[in-house]
């Protein structure tokens, strides 16, 4: 790769970090570049896992080097989430006791919790915690441990040895990318202990993501899709690929 390329696709990945996505035409501009140099700029990140392209454009992978925060996520595709999280709500059943994850669209989900029967609610984030402490009916364990900056969640042994302790009847986990090859995944092998505990301590899990999530693989594993019994996302999803994810077992409602 010449000196000249490897300074357009840093500075391609470094603007689609920035902005949470790129157009091929502006970076034309932005680069003085033609568009189909920016087209083979984005292809070879793909190829390295930095980013994943659009129809125009690309949006950012994240990595063991690269998370977004949790500020960021909460003005990415918020209608969708929002859909994915009302639907996901409703999968509740008989639960009374849910694990609630890290991350903004499960913090939807909390908010959207009924509020007529008891409920407890175990979460590591700080958000949703505070979100629902004052919700009616409802009792909110807190996991210790270490805050991570960026998320407002807990992390460590503090908060794996504490939710070994309980069963939990149903859990709601986010994940940074799923994948039929590669099951579910985080840039953060700590934030990955968690999922993983969450998993082997909740008798019921649902998946729930957006559909850039799908055919992303981060650094850590944390659990395969066959550990799931339903998967809760947006249209989005293209129902081919939703299918091929329900062979692996999970159903897969799109919303």
């Amino acid at each position: 790769m010449s000196a000249n390329a490897e300074q357009r696709q840093r500075e391609i990945v470094q603007a689609a970090r920035r902005s949470g996505s790129v157009d091929v035409a502006e970076l034309s501009v932005l680069l003085g570049v033609a568009k189909e140099t920016v087209r083979r700029d984005l292809r070879a990140l793909e190829d390295h896992g930095l980013v994943r392209r659009t129809h125009g454009g690309a949006y950012p992978v994240e990595s063991a080097g690269f998370e977004t925060t949790l500020d960021f996520r909460t003005t990415m595709h918020v209608p969708e989430k929002r859909r994915i999280a009302a639907a996901a709500a409703q999968l509740l059943g008989d639960a009374e006791t849910v694990f609630v994850d890290e991350g903004f669209t499960p913090q939807l989900i909390a908010e959207a919790l009924p509020h007529d029967r008891p409920l407890t609610v175990v979460t590591a984030s700080l958000q949703t915690a505070g979100a629902l402490a004052v919700a009616e009916n409802t009792a909110v364990l807190l996991l210790g441990g270490r805050l991570r900056a960026g998320t407002l969640a807990t992390v460590d042994h503090w908060a794996t040895r504490m939710l070994a302790g309980f069963v939990i009847d149903l859990a709601f986990i986010g994940a940074n990318g799923i994948s039929r090859e590669h099951g579910l995944t985080t840039p953060d092998p700590a934030v990955g202990e968690v999922k993983a505990q969450a998993v082997r301590s909740a008798r019921r899990r649902v998946f729930v993501g957006n559909h850039t999530k799908f055919g992303a693989a981060g650094f850590c594993r944390f659990a395969e899709v066959t550990d799931f019994e339903t998967i809760v996302t947006s249209t989005l999803l293209p129902p081919s690929e939703a299918h091929r994810y329900s062979l692996l077992g999970p159903q897969v409602i799109r919303v």
